[in-house]
């Protein structure tokens, strides 16, 4: 802690409410880890409700349809991550062959599942 920027301890505060949240989550020691599972899904859906509430505040606050900003959170949510990954695969590797791999997997799978999935769920309902 005595090495600690500043910059480490703006982060470390706006961070502490995620903490907290998170540190809730019970061992995965208990009951065969499905109350850790089922705590982990009410997080992600408590942390998409935020996300999507927020987004549509934003929205709202600069006036774009709720359609185009629907669109363009669910592109940022799955594409950030994996630029993050890609970037570390890349760092890590001398000729970055799993950063290439990342980056055409990811595309893959966000297209065929983004529009496979709805299609399967609208063709079968």
């Amino acid at each position: 802690m005595a090495d600690a920027t500043p910059a480490d301890w703006i982060i470390h505060i706006i961070a502490m409410p995620w903490k907290v949240f998170f540190a809730v989550v019970p061992p995965t020691d208990y009951a065969g880890g499905w109350i850790s599972f089922f705590c982990a899904l009410a997080a992600i859906a408590i942390v998409t409700i935020l996300i999507g509430d927020l987004a549509a505040l934003l929205g709202c606050a600069f006036g774009i349809s709720p359609f185009a900003t629907a669109i363009t959170f669910v592109a940022l949510g799955t594409s950030l991550p994996d630029t993050f990954a890609s970037k570390s695969a890349a760092i890590q590797d001398e000729c970055a062959d799993a950063s290439i791999g990342n980056i055409t997997g990811s595309n893959s799978v966000n297209v065929f599942l983004g529009l496979g999935l709805p299609w399967a769920v609208g063709a079968i309902y």
